[in-house]
């Protein structure tokens, strides 16, 4: 009797113990299942804090320029003014015809009015002129310059995506324009404030590659470093 009832407790205990191993099981993968889920929800948001970072830095980059651009279009404003000023502003043509990359007078007040407006901040009004400006005069000498203002004017309004559009067709038109180096880096800043960190890469390596002699390379090549 005694020996029937030993291996039924044994056998018992071993089934409660089995039972309360499996048992077990659930609960401990749910626990590791919670720890994973925790270690990629962490990962994540250390990435997204790097991008951020990244961003932060890049658009602080951005604000330093614009206004290193702003001093140097000043520097640039006085000397024309001087220049004209003491008479060297007027062209050597006979009198009565124009130099042959002088802009017809109308579309150079045009050209001024928009000007005016960009430069003080009107950047909306400044756009719409230059947009007006390319429908009237397609094949103005001062096109060039009004493309790349276009772009600029809808970059500052934070039209990004169209800014983008209509400067990367100015440089495509216009590659060896005096403007495309800058229009390019006008480019990667509104693709950095639209999050495309990898665009902005390419253009900045773009401008580093096909203009290296050019301020906007140095610049690129500045924030390439802060990108990498």
């Amino acid at each position: 009797m005694h020996a029937y009832k030993k291996p039924f407790r044994l056998a018992t205990v071993t089934l409660f113990a089995t039972a309360a191993l499996f048992a077990s099981l659930p609960a401990k993968a749910f626990a590791d299942d919670e720890a994973r889920r925790a270690i990629l929800e962490l990962r994540q948001q250390i990435r997204q804090m790097n991008e951020q970072n990244t961003q932060a830095r890049l658009q602080l980059a951005d604000q330093i320029d614009t206004l290193r651009s702003e001093v140097v279009s000043l520097r640039g404003q006085v000397e024309k003014l001087s220049w004209q000023a003491s008479g060297q502003g007027q062209n050597n043509a006979p009198a009565g015809q124009q130099s042959p990359h002088a802009a017809d007078p109308q579309e150079q007040a045009v050209f001024d009015s928009a000007m005016d407006a960009y430069r003080a901040g009107q950047y909306k009004p400044a756009a719409d002129s230059f947009a007006g400006f390319l429908a009237a005069y397609p094949s103005s000498v001062l096109a060039d310059e009004v493309r790349f203002y276009e772009g600029s004017s809808l970059y500052a309004v934070k039209n990004f995506k169209a800014s983008i559009q209509k400067l990367q067709a100015f440089v495509k038109a216009s590659p060896q324009s005096p403007r495309a180096a800058d229009a390019l880096m006008v480019t990667a800043s509104s693709q950095i404030e639209l999050n495309d960190l990898s665009g902005a890469k390419t253009t900045l390596q773009r401008i580093v590659k096909d203009y290296p002699q050019s301020e906007a390379a140095e610049t690129a090549r500045s924030r390439l470093k802060l990108l990498e």
